[in-house]
């Protein structure tokens, strides 16, 4: 496996640094999602960790129609724009249909497949072609064996510049599970993989207009994925998950980044220590 460039940032996968990708679920203002980009920069610049700021412009698949989804392409876009610029971090979003890749590319480092669309063929392929990495998430009812249909997709277009991210899978109605032996499966195929331990303790639909979580979880799930190998870690992080806009349950508390960020580095660095 050869790591994956980061435009002109960083590198992520073996024998390079350990990625954070956080913040937000959705862009809820600006000066939120700056609060969220300069604690963590200044985190993971402390701890020698490549970070990259994750919100989304539009969240296109929440639970009901009332929820709110985010500012909208172009707006969302320049926010992130301008936080890639002042904090110099990369950044990364969502994007739902074919139609989005072009603007999104001409903004975002990394273009992130949400896992209920891990198989749309026309969406994987626009967007390898935009020449950005992809950030591609397993979907919930996808075995990790069988994202090497969409890997090859991907690689059909351009190589090199994929990410697999796991997020649990449907355990019965509204809840997930993490089979920790996706996530070697998934790094077999070829590609870095990210574990995310906030969607991955989340309860799809499980507060009946949208969905729940258990935070409590994000903790011991992403030491066991560390544990596992992989190469970096998504997390939804807010200043205040009771308030968030989305995804407030399964969100993980600014204040408690540091703490957990320090434990999975430590793990990390000793199960690579051989490489």
């Amino acid at each position: 496996m050869e790591p994956v460039k980061i435009t002109d940032f960083f590198e992520v996968g073996p024998r390079r640094p350990f990625l954070l990708m956080a913040g937000p679920c959705v862009i809820e203002s600006e000066d939120m999602c700056r609060e969220v980009a300069a604690t963590l920069k200044e985190i993971c610049d402390r701890l020698g960790i490549s970070y990259v700021f994750k919100a989304s412009f539009d969240k296109a698949n929440r639970t009901s129609i009332a929820a709110y989804r985010g500012p909208g392409q172009q707006q969302g876009l320049e926010i992130l724009a301008r936080i890639r610029a002042d904090f110099n971090i990369p950044v990364i979003s969502d994007i739902h249909d074919v139609t989005q890749v072009a603007p999104a590319a001409e903004f975002l480092d990394i273009l992130q497949i949400p896992a209920f669309l891990c198989r749309q063929t026309d969406l994987l392929l626009a967007a390898a072609r935009s020449g950005k990495v992809v950030s591609l998430k397993k979907g919930q009812f996808v075995s990790p064996w069988d994202m090497q249909n969409a890997v090859a997709k991907i690689n059909s277009v351009s190589s090199n510049r994929l990410l697999l991210v796991e997020r649990g899978s449907s355990f019965g109605y509204n809840n997930l599970v993490v089979d920790m032996r996706s996530l070697p499966v998934m790094r077999s195929l070829g590609c870095p993989v990210i574990y995310d331990a906030t969607h991955s303790v989340q309860l799809p639909g499980g507060a009946g207009g949208s969905s729940g979580g258990q935070r409590e979880f994000i903790p011991p799930l992403a030491r066991a994925a560390v544990a596992a190998g992989i190469d970096g870690i998504f997390m939804e992080i807010h200043p205040e998950p009771e308030k968030a806009l989305c995804d407030g349950p399964n969100s993980l508390p600014l204040a408690a980044a540091e703490p957990l960020l320090r434990k999975l580095l430590a793990i990390h660095n000793l199960v690579h220590a051989d490489e």
